[in-house]
C-alpha cells in the first residue's frame, strides 16, 4: 500500500496526480452562460454534481475566475447540459481556450436551444439540461484558511428539459442517453450499463441513487 501527502509525493513513481482519478467517475459539467451583455459561453467542468435533492442544487467548481463563473454571478443564471457518448468531441472542443465574447457553440459546430426561464442557451442535441439560478458562489479556502483561486458555483434547478425519446414506463434511460463522466488524466468513462442494489429496511424506499 502506497501513501503520500498530496504536496509531496513521489513524482517518479506517480508523475501524474492521481487524485482526480481516484474520486471518480464525476458527472461532466457541461455549463451554459450569458453574460449581461449577451455573450454566450459553454464549457466542460470536471468538478460538478448534485448536492441536494429538495430543493434541487447542482454546483460546477472553476478552477481560475472563468467565463462560466463570470457570467453565472453577473446574471445570476447557468444551465446544466448533459454530455454523452455522441456529443463527445464537441464537448471537448468547447474546452478550447477561446477569446472572451467566441461562442463556443459555433466553434464546436453545436446548435442552441432557448431555456423557458434562465436567458442563457442550452445545447439543442443534449437529451437533459437543467436551468439553474445562482444561490451561492463559493470561494474555496485551504485547511489553513487562506483563500485559493477556486470558485463554487451552486445553483437551484428551476427548469428541467428531458427528450422523451429516452423514456421508457416512466423512467429516464440513462444507458440509452449513455451519459460520459469524467475521470482523471485524459480519461473518461460512458454509462451503458447499470444494476440496481435494494436499500436496505428503513434506508428509504427510493432505489439505490435516486
Amino acid at each position: 500500500m502506497i501513501f503520500y501527502e498530496p504536496q509531496s509525493r513521489d513524482h517518479a513513481l506517480l508523475p501524474h496526480d492521481p487524485f482526480k482519478q481516484l474520486i471518480a467517475p464525476r458527472p461532466v459539467g457541461w455549463i451554459s452562460t450569458m453574460a449581461s451583455n449577451g455573450d454566450v459561453n459553454l464549457a466542460p467542468y470536471s468538478f460538478f454534481n448534485a448536492f441536494s435533492g429538495a430543493p434541487p442544487l447542482v454546483g460546477f467548481s472553476s478552477e481560475g475566475y472563468k467565463d462560466s463563473a463570470t457570467f453565472a454571478q453577473e446574471t445570476g443564471e447557468f444551465v446544466w447540459n448533459m454530455a454523452t457518448w455522441d456529443l463527445r468531441e464537441k464537448m471537448n472542443a468547447t474546452s478550447a481556450p477561446l477569446a472572451r465574447g467566441m461562442s463556443e457553440f459555433t466553434h464546436a459546430g453545436l446548435a442552441t436551444a432557448p431555456c423557458q426561464l434562465v436567458r442563457a442557451p442550452r445545447v439543442a442535441d443534449s437529451p437533459a439540461s437543467l436551468e439553474c439560478k445562482v444561490t451561492q458562489v463559493v470561494r474555496l479556502n485551504d485547511m489553513t484558511g487562506a483563500a485559493t483561486d477556486r470558485y463554487l458555483v451552486l445553483g437551484q434547478v428551476i427548469g428541467v428539459h428531458l427528450n422523451e425519446a429516452y423514456l421508457r414506463d416512466g423512467l429516464m434511460d440513462i444507458t440509452l442517453m449513455k451519459p460520459i463522466a469524467r475521470c482523471g488524466y485524459q480519461d473518461y468513462t460512458v454509462i451503458d450499463k447499470v444494476f440496481a442494489i435494494k436499500r436496505p429496511s428503513g434506508a428509504g424506499n427510493q432505489a439505490a441513487g435516486g
